[in-house]
């Protein structure tokens, strides 16, 4: 009996990760990009990731983010590649936020490893961070950062030595569902499929135009910063770290290259109409509370960006992700709009859309996510 033929459409941030799996499984994977692998044009540039396990979203995703890291552990094993480096992580916020509540949530159901610190503490021991009156900062030692672009080609990579095939550079124009099939549409070329997972970032409202009023594309801007005394901000020195409660929500990743830090605006930079058309510009004074928050909270940086890029990613009315059979069909299955926090579970949501494609179900506790939500 021959394997069930599986595609993956969007070979990204998440779609590496079911192709990666699919090929583990034994399954005849094939991957559709539409640009070339570990491309910067969606959620998977932009040079690091966070990873948390104390979390901020809640607590339901704590389970998937134990399960990731134990999958980020055997893809490097797999790639003889550091993907995920364990750094710790600081959750800033006022003590009564409700994301700070999350977290501290999340570290008591799941016995997360995890200190609670007060300003003082943090003045003595991460004294980069300038905390409010009211403020405290959880220490999750059970976070890290992540190499999204290495991290997407190791996955790629691991697929085809297992025999998985990747189009790139073929951009698919339709998918069409019949009773025993499922077709990929590229250009004059059909392909046929026992089922067919699409991992298409921003671009999934194309593929299930019911979508597109609770799945909308936004454009994400990256900012790093530079030092007068770089060793303050390495990855030994300075743990990632994700702040609530100011201007603007904030997060942050050590220096990877030895000069520049980079810190971020949680905030999103507006929608796009059409994802085909990201518009890369970015205004002087479009930086100006990610540049305030910097001079204001963080110790040590200059507050104007020495570097900064541009990305998108598909985000939800309700800012979870949509993962499950499409509406009335029993051979697509969707997985998007992972709302700027997708990264870190890329390898588990690999595992999930594989389970989902091959078997119609999934082990995973995951009725957050599910499609059909939206229909209420």
């Amino acid at each position: 009996m021959r394997a069930p033929r599986v595609a993956v459409v969007g070979v990204g941030s998440i779609g590496s990760m079911v192709l990666w799996q699919l090929s583990r499984s034994g399954f005849d994977a094939v991957g559709f990009e539409q640009f070339g692998t570990a491309h910067d044009r969606s959620a998977a540039g932009g040079e690091s990731r966070m990873f948390r396990t104390a979390y901020m979203e809640g607590a339901n995703y704590v389970p998937l983010l134990k399960e990731a890291r134990k999958l980020w552990a055997e893809l490097e094993d797999e790639s003889g590649l550091e993907l995920l480096t364990m750094t710790g992580g600081l959750m800033i916020g006022p003590r009564d936020h409700y994301k700070i509540a999350n977290v501290i949530q999340s570290t008591q159901d799941f016995d997360i490893e995890h200190e609670i610190l007060e300003p003082a503490d943090v003045a003595e021991r991460f004294p980069q961070h300038i905390l409010d009156e009211g403020e405290v900062a959880v220490l999750d030692h059970e976070a890290g950062l992540i190499r999204p672009e290495l991290a997407v080609f190791a996955a790629v990579d691991a697929a085809e030595r297992r025999g998985a095939v990747v189009h790139r550079h073929a951009r698919v124009d339709d998918i069409v569902e019949d009773a025993d099939r499922v077709q990929v549409v590229v250009g004059d070329d059909v392909h046929d499929f026992d089922a067919v997972v699409v991992t298409a970032g921003p671009w999934t409202p194309r593929f299930f135009p019911a979508l597109a009023d609770d799945l909308v594309a936004r454009k994400i801007v990256m900012t790093w910063y530079l030092s007068d005394d770089p060793a303050r901000f390495t990855p030994g020195a300075f743990p990632v770290f994700g702040r609530v409660g100011g201007v603007i929500d904030t997060f942050g990743v050590p220096s990877l290259e030895g000069t520049m830090t980079k810190i971020g605006s949680v905030n999103t930079f507006g929608d796009i109409s059409d994802p085909d058309r990201l518009g890369r510009d970015i205004e002087l004074d479009e930086l100006t509370h990610i540049n305030n928050e910097v001079s204001r909270c963080i110790n040590g940086l200059r507050p104007d960006p020495a570097r900064i890029s541009v990305h998108m990613d598909g985000y939800t009315t309700d800012e979870h992700p949509v993962v499950g059979k499409a509406q009335g069909s029993e051979r697509i299955t969707v997985m998007g709009g992972y709302s700027g926090h997708g990264f870190k579970l890329a390898p588990v949501m690999g595992r999930i859309g594989c389970e989902l494609a091959t078997t119609g179900e999934t082990s995973f506790a995951i009725p957050h996510m599910n499609p059909q939500r939206f229909d209420a």
